[in-house]
């Protein structure tokens, strides 16, 4: 029998929640999660590798523009990209499973090494277009293991009431690294060398693991052993199949990023090819992209007062939609960069918006897995937009691939708008800790199973109806926390007594189903219980598997 949990006040923190309110720090604002140590520490270390990434990226498309095609230019992109693809729900589970300090130190020691390999290779002259591709899609690779992860990470830095401003700073971070990277690495491959920009991300990895070695995250407080990986996988997926306001955050970044990747993974052959300029107007324009996404940062919390999720991405979208098209159409370095301001604020509109939709409506236990999806849909829709954009204007133009995307985006956007976030913001997704322990006269070890959970209820026959629509949608969440079957059944000879079921696969899995039920759920079976019959009580029964 599990132990009963530990009285708040004692009870340890449970791993991946929140970080508890620090007295004194405030607890609103865009800013204030920046009081937090844990915090400041990392969005500053990640910042610096952010720039890094971007006097990579910048070194590594103007040299593939120089040496490849089109095409072979935007798979630079999804050589980014893809692995995070193939390998985010992996990344995700173990992120979920393992000694998450450790795991990042890991990541970005793999990250280490294939900068390095970049950069001794460009300085020996060696790096042709096959070897760039492969270390770029090694790089990939570090970064999609690490990034679930990370992203896992925020909310043990910061209280809950700050996870939205965190999420908008993180988007901050990488705008004024792609305010500074760009022009910094368009200088350096101008003044220097490309082999000195791989050198300068190798070195932003090392600060980034020092930090992550430093971090002592709170200690795991679930009395359980942890999952296996490969349950753990099956655990996330069948975590999203049953979570309709996460699965809304999937479609609107899958809509939303696959056209949206036009500018980005054509904007070096439009420099390069069309306008004919250097890479310092290249490292401008990406400038811009980030000054205005810097902007729209410092502006959304009073954008988030005057319009709702659902609004601002819609608002980002069409902006996005509309500096796609004048990017093909536009011949004039100054209008282009005002171009890329406006792209930049439109983007980070809604890039935080659906972070903070994906943070906010994922419970602790499942959260790195979720936030895996999350990146593994955008980056699926990054890498398949990089392709297809790159092939229209390999084959077409490139006025023909920007207006393409920009069509693509209108449609996408409002299309988009049949999956609402109303909710993402509301939901309380903690754990609750709210059922009963289950009484034992038997030996249950845990990989006996199955085990059956019967709950019987007599309910009022002026409810009957609104039960049932009730009890389905807590079907859905008895199976979006382990339920491999549910089901409710009616007493043929009580009419108004249902008798609910749902199985787990062993006694393990059913403990963690405990573990797992949150305040949502917590609200949903108090309104079934208002609807029994007056005095009576849902009657709970264990069955185990011999």
């Amino acid at each position: 029998m599990a132990a009963p949990p530990l009285p708040p006040s004692t009870a340890p923190r449970p791993a991946g929640a929140a970080a508890p309110t620090a007295p004194g720090l405030p607890t609103t604002g865009a800013w204030a999660p920046l009081r937090y140590p844990d915090f400041r520490s990392m969005w500053l270390a990640v910042l610096v590798g952010n720039i890094g990434t971007w006097v990579n990226d910048v070194a590594a498309a103007w040299l593939m523009a120089g040496i490849g095609t089109p095409l072979m230019v935007a798979a630079v992109q999804s050589a980014t990209t893809l692995p995070v693809v193939l390998l985010s729900l992996s990344a995700g589970a173990l992120a979920d499973i393992v000694d998450r300090r450790k795991y990042l130190i890991l990541t970005q020691l793999w990250m280490i090494a294939a900068s390095t390999g970049l950069a001794l290779l460009a300085g020996a002259h060696r790096l042709d277009a096959t070897s760039l591709l492969a270390l770029t899609f090694a790089l990939g690779i570090g970064a999609a293991m690490g990034r679930p992860a990370q992203a896992a990470a925020t909310p043990e830095l910061v209280p809950r009431s700050l996870l939205g401003p965190a999420a908008a700073l993180g988007s901050v971070s990488m705008n004024i690294a792609r305010s500074i990277g760009p022009a910094l690495g368009g200088v350096i491959v101008a003044q220097y060398s490309i082999a000195a920009c791989f050198v300068i991300n190798a070195a932003s990895f090392v600060g980034i693991a020092f930090v992550w070695w430093r971090w002592k995250p709170a200690p795991r407080a679930d009395a359980l052993p942890p999952e296996r990986f490969a349950g753990a996988l099956r655990a996330g997926l069948r975590y999203a199949v049953h979570a309709p306001v996460f699965q809304a955050v999937l479609a609107r970044a899958f809509l939303f990023f696959l056209p949206g990747s036009a500018i980005s993974a054509l904007l070096p052959i439009l420099v390069h090819t069309t306008l004919r300029q250097s890479a310092g107007v290249y490292g401008i324009l990406l400038m811009c992209i980030g000054v205005g996404a810097v902007t729209g940062a410092v502006l959304m919390p009073r954008l988030r007062k005057q319009l709702d999720l659902d609004r601002m991405i819609l608002l980002g979208a069409l902006g996005n939609a509309l500096c796609t098209a004048l990017a093909g159409v536009v011949a004039s370095v100054p209008l282009l960069c005002a171009v890329m301001l406006v792209n930049g604020f439109a983007w980070i509109t809604v890039l935080s918006s659906l972070q903070m939709a994906a943070q906010t409506s994922l419970p602790p236990w499942v959260r790195a897995r979720g936030l895996a999806l999350y990146i593994m849909v955008l980056s699926l829709a990054m890498a398949v937009g990089s392709l297809v954009w790159g092939a229209v204007a390999q084959h077409a133009s490139m006025q023909w691939a920007m207006g393409s995307a920009a069509g693509v985006a209108v449609l996408s956007g409002l299309w988009s708008r049949r999956w609402s976030l109303g909710r993402a913001e509301t939901l309380d997704v903690m754990p609750s800790a709210h059922w009963p322990e289950p009484v034992l006269a038997v030996e249950a070890e845990g990989d006996r199973g199955p085990v059956m959970v019967t709950v019987e209820y007599d309910v009022a026959a002026a409810h009957v109806d609104e039960f049932q629509a009730l009890m389905q949608h807590l079907g859905t969440a008895r199976k979006r926390d382990g339920a491999i079957e549910w089901g409710l059944m009616e007493d043929t000879a009580a009419p108004n007594r249902f008798l609910e079921y749902f199985f787990a696969a062993s006694w393990l899995e059913h403990l963690r189903q405990h573990g797992r039920v949150t305040g949502e759920e917590a609200r949903l079976q108090a309104r079934v219980r208002h609807l029994l019959v007056p005095g009576s009580q849902a009657v709970i029964r264990h069955f185990l598997g011999r």
